[in-house]
């Protein structure tokens, strides 16, 4: 499947290989090589980065900091975030939350028989979490969604979070768009993730679309930070007053 020039001025109108049913043998082998992209491209860096922040700034916890992964897919983001709190002596509940059931088995496969992250498979803006997380992140999931679905989301992250959240996707721009092209080829990663990965980046975001879209959830922009990370990550987030 060939892809066009987008225009870079609008989110693309384009649908991923990936939010097709596929077998799950399928799915693994995208989500092992967009995870392995995630580790090259240093992908876990902002979402490090804001918990650093997060706690340096919060109160002493007297209970387990529990932290909500949305879209979780490959368990990746959710496994380095156990690496980290363990690296500073935090206790924390993990859980990975995705719609596709497959996705869910396949990162609870991928994952230790010593770690405690669960797996829950549910749409996340009619998911009711046990008892409210303190954080809730997501990363290469909004851009999956229609502008009104992510004011919903952003919406549900508002009551459901304690501290605050982050939403870790990618920025709309024609460099990455190319170098992605090429860089997949050159790795020979699966050929759902050569095509989707551009077209990922053509539905991504720029810094206008995120202010319109939290002003739409009533957010103004003195509320979140939009802060870009290189290479071709724009991040925004929220930080609440415990």
């Amino acid at each position: 499947m060939q892809l066009s020039a987008p225009d870079f001025s609008r989110r693309a109108q384009l649908t991923e290989l990936m939010d097709a049913p596929c077998s799950r043998e399928v799915l693994r082998a995208c989500l092992r090589d967009i995870a392995r992209t995630n580790r090259w491209t240093f992908a876990y860096r902002p979402l490090l980065h804001w918990l650093d922040a997060v706690i340096a700034s919060a109160p002493a916890f007297g209970e387990p900091l529990r932290i909500l992964d949305v879209g979780c897919g490959y368990g990746d983001g959710l496994r380095r975030i156990e690496q980290w709190a363990g690296s500073r002596g935090l206790t924390v509940e993990l859980t990975g939350v995705d719609l596709n059931p497959d996705a869910t088995a396949i990162a609870a496969e991928a994952t230790s028989a010593s770690s405690k992250i669960q797996w829950v498979t549910a749409d996340i803006l009619t998911y009711t979490p046990t008892r409210p997380p303190h954080l809730v992140v997501s990363s290469l999931f909004t851009h999956h969604l229609e502008e009104d679905q992510i004011v919903q989301f952003i919406r549900w992250m508002e009551n459901h979070t304690q501290l605050g959240w982050l939403i870790n996707d990618l920025s709309r721009a024609p460099i990455p768009y190319y170098l992605f092209r090429t860089f997949a080829k050159l790795a020979r990663l699966h050929h759902f993730v050569q095509y989707d990965g551009p077209v990922s980046i053509a539905r991504s975001f720029v810094a206008a679309d995120w202010e319109r879209i939290c002003a739409a959830a009533g957010l103004g922009k003195e509320c979140v930070e939009i802060q870009a990370f290189k290479p071709a990550r724009l991040c925004v987030s929220r930080r609440k007053t415990p």
